[in-house]
């Protein structure tokens, strides 16, 4: 009797919570917005000023998302039928050859690479990670190195790193299984994109591009298979705003149909990267509505939530700000916040504890010393108003 009574009252206590929370539409709530679900588990929602990041949960799921995830979890269905119907409907929306949902874009890495390994033996699919009889190396520039190989080394590829094109082309043997590409590097690397690509085709090589966070602008979904990269990647849980473990693996037919049953429900090297019936309904949900938003008045509302932060801060003694717009990736307004930490005597990092012990707390990148750089694009309300505000309290 005690522990039911016990559960009632904790029950009883989260309602007034539940009903704030219930009363305000999905796309209206923000990290002030009370959460019952967040609050029993002792967690704080956060204004997001770092972007689409698997830390903060990738982005947020739009209503017509979840409403395909919803009803997709309401019946049974053969997973492998749906993959290729899922996977047809993308690859006509993307203009690629083919396409596969996986359960994020490490994971397209890692069936992509068994793929290339695999050259569509189901005998050396079978096989991987061991290595005999595989053209097991992958070569890439060493300015694209990022903590990624593991999905490739688990397959049991050898990474072999090179800085120019002429070490690019001497590396290449009948070992040599893909050359891998990592999109957001291409600034820092000596071969571009298209002589990756040139190199590739010469040398009948498969080439693969990690391109998990550069769906903007939306030309990008199609832009790099019509490069010539034979397998493309791109998160599904961060510009397109769909499950968060998900992802697109686009490109050659063949590549893809070898790259199927290296993941579950097979079991190939991927068993264990499991995509589910909505997460597949729910990509293919998030693409369609991404293809048909207004970008053009999305970047509107970002460039006016960028000039709020700057026009807040534009007081602040010893406080310079900058829009900003990265190079590649994440290729959207952001604001940058420069000031001399001696002069002002606060660290880029105190800065960032007195906004995390905000509340709501305010989550930003601290990218260089006397620094802030912060993303608006998956702020919501007045979100960067309170941001602005904060900013300006902390530097008075």
């Amino acid at each position: 009797m005690k522990t039911s009574r016990r559960r009632l009252l904790q029950s009883s206590a989260l309602l007034p919570a539940a009903a704030a929370s219930a009363a305000v539409p999905a796309q209206d709530r923000t990290a002030s917005t009370p959460s019952s679900l967040y609050a029993s588990l002792g967690i704080k929602p956060v204004i997001n000023g770092v972007g689409v990041v698997t830390v903060l949960g990738g982005s947020l799921m739009p209503p017509e998302v979840v409403q395909a995830m919803e009803e997709a979890a309401r019946y049974f269905i053969p997973l492998p039928e749906l993959q290729k119907k899922v996977g047809a409907r993308l690859a006509e929306l993307l203009q690629a050859p083919a396409c596969m949902v996986t359960c994020g874009a490490a994971s397209a890495i890692s069936v992509g690479t068994a793929a290339c390994l695999s050259q569509g033996d189901p005998a050396k699919l079978r096989q991987l990670p061991g290595r005999d009889g595989i053209r097991y190396e992958v070569i890439q520039q060493r300015s694209h190195r990022s903590g990624y190989e593991h999905q490739m080394e688990l397959c049991g590829a050898k990474i072999v790193t090179v800085e120019t094109r002429q070490e690019l082309e001497n590396a290449i043997n009948e070992r040599t299984g893909m050359l891998f590409f990592l999109n957001k590097a291409e600034p820092l690397g000596q071969v571009s994109a298209e002589d990756f690509v040139k190199i590739g085709k010469a040398r009948g090589i498969p080439t693969m591009n990690d391109a998990a966070s550069d769906a903007t602008p939306k030309e990008n979904l199609w832009k790099y298979t019509k490069m010539g990269f034979d397998l493309v990647i791109f998160s599904g849980g961060k510009a397109l705003r769909g499950p968060q473990a998900s992802g697109l693996l686009l490109g050659r037919k063949d590549l893809i149909e070898a790259a199927q049953p290296a993941m579950s429900p097979y079991g190939g090297i991927g068993r264990g990267m499991k995509v589910g019936k909505e997460e597949m309904v729910g990509l293919l949900a998030a693409v369609e509505r991404y293809l048909k938003v207004d970008h053009a008045a999305e970047w509107k509302l970002l460039e006016s939530r960028v000039a709020s932060i700057r026009q807040a801060l534009a007081g602040a003694k010893g406080v310079t700000t900058e829009r900003h717009i990265p190079v590649i990736a994440n290729e959207l307004p952001h604001v940058t916040v420069h000031w001399d930490e001696a002069a002002r005597g606060l660290t880029a990092q105190q800065v960032g504890d007195r906004l995390l012990a905000s509340d709501p707390p305010i989550q930003v990148q601290r990218p260089a010393k006397g620094q802030l750089l912060i993303s608006v694009w998956m702020m919501r309300g007045n979100e960067h108003e309170i941001v602005g505000r904060r900013l300006k309290e902390i530097f008075r």
